[in-house]
């Protein structure tokens, strides 16, 4: 299947030594990493590895110190959020961000001023080509309102949703920019049994019907496991493992990393079953610590 849906092997995303420090703390240590396009991949590790870091060195939020960030072959590094959006990347956060008085429909409209020609003198004077981008982007809104599972509750405030229907909708305001390529900050953290499972199936659909590339950020071992193409494993800032799941599951290091030495060398001669559960513990342990609300933040180096 990733075979099928990587394109010819081309690298949508790519890192070369990339480094984020802040003062003393080293996130992101000279990390060389890449994403095939059309991939449904994943970034692991324990908490405090650098993943959101990651993220946000990606988006812009953060400019990195050291390397180089390619997107589509072109440079990424040193340009700000809002061209890096433009340039075809969305996100979503680890604790939902969304216009909380704001109506779910107006939070995906939102989602594609990017791409809207119309000015603020064009709104003023009422322009008939105003008018029809309003229109436009209002029934693209509700297209998309669809797509994610949201029909019919448009009018509703996005505060006054079930926390599922939460991150659906911020889904679809990231899926508003047309990307090419969708970050996914944890989509499945906080969620019972049923709603990881839906959102999981969601986010095939959207690599499978939309053809973006999605990479998400998940602590969930099960959902990674099942879902992805492509596994990096960072452990303080650092690229510990990184292929297909089955390869990940078997790797001391990643064992190690989030379960301590003892673990992995339990694991390495079992291998097999011993390995599923390993992960199912990790899956656990991490479900409750995003259940107390961790933040992804730095280490010394």
């Amino acid at each position: 299947m990733a075979a099928a849906n990587a394109k010819g092997g081309k690298r949508i995303l790519e890192a070369k030594g990339m480094t984020k420090r802040f003062s003393g703390l080293v996130a992101v240590d000279n990390l060389d990493f890449y994403i095939p396009q059309g991939a449904i991949a994943s970034i692991i590790g324990p908490n405090g590895a650098g993943k959101t870091t990651f993220f946000n060195c990606i988006t812009g939020f953060y400019q990195i110190d050291e390397g180089e960030i390619l997107f589509d072959g072109e440079r990424l590094h040193g340009k700000s959020p809002d061209q890096i959006t433009r340039a075809g990347i969305s996100r979503t956060f680890q604790n939902i961000r969304l216009f909380n008085n704001m109506s779910t429909i107006e939070n995906i409209m939102v989602g594609q001023e990017p791409h809207l020609a119309s000015s603020w003198l064009g709104a003023i004077l009422g322009l008939p080509s105003t008018r029809r981008e309003e229109v436009a982007t209002e029934d693209r809104a509700r297209e998309l309102l669809e797509f994610v599972g949201l029909e019919g509750k448009g009018d509703m405030l996005s505060k006054n949703l079930s926390y599922g229907d939460q991150r659906r909708l911020e889904i679809g305001r990231a899926l508003a920019n047309k990307p090419k390529l969708v970050l996914l900050d944890e989509p499945t953290a906080g969620m019972n049994p049923r709603e990881t499972i839906e959102t999981t199936e969601f986010i095939r659909r959207l690599r499978d019907e939309l053809g973006i590339t999605v990479v998400l950020i998940e602590h969930d071992m099960r959902v990674v496991m099942e879902i992805s193409e492509h596994i990096t494993v960072l452990d303080y800032g650092k690229k510990i493992a990184e292929g297909l799941p089955a390869a990940i599951q078997a790797n001391p290091d990643v064992i190690e990393a989030y379960l301590g030495r003892g673990a992995a060398a339990a694991a390495v001669p079992a291998q097999g079953n011993c390995i599923k559960k390993t992960f199912a513990t990790t899956s656990g342990i991490q479900r409750k610590v995003n259940h107390r609300g961790h933040r992804d933040t730095p280490r010394k180096a």
